[in-house]
Order: C-alpha cells, then structure tokens, then sequence
C-alpha cells in the first residue's frame, strides 16, 4: 500500500486467484492517473477498471521467464483508458529484458498459450531427445549439449534467415534420409496434433482464470 501511494506505475505480478485480494488491499491508495500494468494470465483490463478509480490506465502484459536471460517475449494491450503513451511506458519497461508486440486484448489468451507458457514446451522436448539420446548410448551431458547448441542454431535461423520453417525444415530433409525418417514417426505418433491440442488447452485454461476458476 505504502508503495502504490507513491509510484508512478505499478506492476502486479501476483497469481491470478490472488488478484482480487491484492486489488482490495491496493485500490484505496492507488490515484487513477497512475499506470497500472498487470503481468496475470488470464485476466482482462475490465477486471482492474471496476477495482480501481474511475479512469486508471491498466495495461496487460504476458510476458515470460526468458526474461531471466534478456530474451523474453512480452505481448501488450491496453486497458480502456490506456493511452499510446502508457503502452509505450509498458515497452520501454518490458523491453529491457527482451521483444514486445503489441496485440489486441482478445488476442491475450492465445499469446499466453504459445509465448507465455512457450519456454515449458521447448524445456519438455529438450528434456525428451535428452533421453533419447541417452538411449541411444550418448552420455547425459553430451546429449544435453547437442540438443542445446542445435536449439540455439534453430532459432537464430528462424529469426534471421527470413524463411518459412517448412523451408529450414526441408533444407535439412534430404530423400530416404535420416532426417524423413524422424519426421515419418512424429507424424505417425501425432505430435502435431498433439500441440494444438496443448496450446488450445492452455488457452482455455487462461480462460478459466480470469472466471475465477481454481482447479
């Protein structure tokens, strides 16, 4: 409390089931020309405004752990009285640990899915071809560190190079080789659809959050 009495933007960063409490506890001290930016999946700027003084600017932000590393992927959309100038204040203060884009409210959930809880699905991969590759005979940190550095490759290559990933994909696909073999069993075990279908679970339950929903 003693700190939204005094800071010209607040960043509330708790779990969305604690938001309600927090905002409870904040909104008699929070004046409505202060920026208020919410880092809660799930839950919408029509949330905050109804909590807090008539008029406060909230911004929402999704943001994600690579910001540990400077490489975070932050996506912004502004509250109904959010102005080009408060998104603009959420940038600069998300940009220091990495990309912003900036995307419509109803686009939020989505983001989520993909970049929010994006790192955990490139963790499980490398955490599975690291046990592959242990089954295959490599030690553990051999494995890991071929995994890692290809990672790594991989990603530069999708930003910089400018190609689709089909693209990059098929450059590395060569006929009857090793490369179409691995993909012929991805596809046969249906990893594809077995992503979107994750992705459209985390979408929903980002939805169910900002219902309130805890289990």
């Amino acid at each position: 409390a003693e700190a939204a009495k005094s800071a010209d933007t607040l960043i509330l960063t708790v779990k969305p089931q604690d938001m309600g409490t927090l905002l409870d506890e904040l909104a008699p001290h929070i004046p409505a020309d202060r920026l208020v930016i919410s880092g809660a999946a799930g839950i919408p700027t029509a949330f905050f405004e109804e909590r807090l003084a008539e008029g406060t600017p909230v911004v929402r932000v999704m943001t994600n752990t690579p910001a540990l590393v400077d490489e975070a992927m932050s996506v912004i959309s502004a509250g109904t009285h959010a102005t080009p100038d408060h998104l603009a204040t959420a940038e600069n203060i998300f940009g220091a640990v990495g990309k912003t884009l900036r995307v419509p409210e109803s686009q939020q959930d989505a983001c989520t899915a993909l970049s929010g809880s994006g790192p955990a699905y490139f963790f499980y991969l490398v955490e599975a071809m690291t046990d592959a590759g242990i089954l295959l005979g490599l030690p553990r940190d051999k494995a890991h560190e071929l995994i890692v550095q290809s990672a790594i490759g991989a990603a530069v290559m999708l930003r910089d190079s400018g190609e689709h990933p089909v693209k990059l994909r098929e450059n590395v696909t060569s006929p009857a080789g090793t490369t179409i073999n691995a993909i012929r069993e991805l596809e046969n075990h249906g990893v594809r659809a077995a992503l979107i279908a994750a992705l459209e679970a985390a979408r929903d339950r980002s939805r169910e959050l900002a219902s309130g929903k805890k289990d």
